[in-house]
């Protein structure tokens, strides 16, 4: 069962022009991409079409920088009952951005949010602000360990106007890992292109820290981990399609099993790592 763990399927008309442009960039099919927000059944064609059978669809709340609001829970939470074994919700909470943060985590669970994203960099926090006062991200935290719901962290850069990289370094995340030991957690985009070898000492260091490659160009993922091969069985596949700089789902799927690497690491990668994550 090969999953995307990083698919942005999302509400086109939240996004902030500045934001939408980006993405859109000169892709000559955007119309046909766009439609796949309002049409689950025409994206789980375009899977078939790509070799892939599950997809996590990624939402979170940014409003200063993407332009994506608390809506997005609801949009995905509806979206994927669709095919609830082909599509996985994920959704976002934002501290600045809720009045109640419990009634909103209650809110997440009520609709049966499969992982919770949080975003450094577009919402402008580190993810251990819970120890600089920002008590709303203790609760999330708290919330999704105790209900077995994985958190998933941007980490590296980002180019969207407004994002503040300096939050997108991984070593942030230690705290977490250390105060949340039964919360797992995915370091999305493995904090490229600036701090691999720090996403790659975390999951070294911590059990519950875990992996995901998505905006990693496949040809390029085993010079920024040459030592794959360690965490291969805490690693999975992801795309970041649509995001700027991918093109298409099939083509990256391609380029990663061009990669000269065992079998057996393969499959922990596009299926085995997930599957423990989110049994099949």
């Amino acid at each position: 069962m090969i999953t995307d763990c990083h698919i942005h399927i999302q509400p086109i008309k939240l996004f902030k022009p500045h934001a939408l442009a980006l993405i859109k960039g000169d892709r000559k099919n955007f119309d046909e991409i766009a439609s796949y927000s309002d049409s689950p059944s025409a994206f789980l064609k375009y899977l078939d079409r790509c070799g892939v059978d599950r997809a996590v669809l990624i939402n979170y709340v940014a409003p200063e920088v993407i332009g994506l609001t608390p809506e997005v829970n609801q949009f995905v939470g509806d979206y994927v009952k669709h095919d609830p074994k082909r599509l996985i919700s994920c959704g976002g909470l934002h501290p600045r951005h809720s009045t109640n943060i419990m009634a909103d985590v209650e809110h997440i669970l009520r609709l049966g949010i499969r992982m919770i994203k949080i975003h450094p960099p577009h919402q402008l926090l580190f993810p251990n602000d819970y120890l600089n006062g920002v008590k709303e991200l203790e609760i999330i935290y708290r919330a999704a360990e105790a209900n077995g719901i994985p958190v998933m962290f941007h980490t590296g850069t980002s180019i969207f106007p407004g994002a503040r990289n300096r939050y997108g370094d991984p070593i942030y995340v230690d705290d977490v890992a250390v105060d949340f030991p039964k919360l797992k957690i995915i370091l999305a985009h493995g904090g490229r292109p600036l701090w691999m070898d720090t996403a790659f000492f975390l999951l070294r260091r911590h059990a519950n820290v875990y992996l995901e490659l998505s905006g990693i160009p496949p040809k390029r993922l085993l010079t920024y981990f040459p030592r794959l091969n360690e965490i291969a069985h805490k690693t999975m596949f992801g795309t970041d399609w649509p995001s700027p700089g991918v093109a298409d789902v099939k083509q990256n799927f391609e380029d990663f099993k061009a990669l000269p690497i065992s079998e057996e690491m393969r499959a922990k990668i596009l299926s085995g790592t997930a599957a423990s994550i989110w049994p099949e």
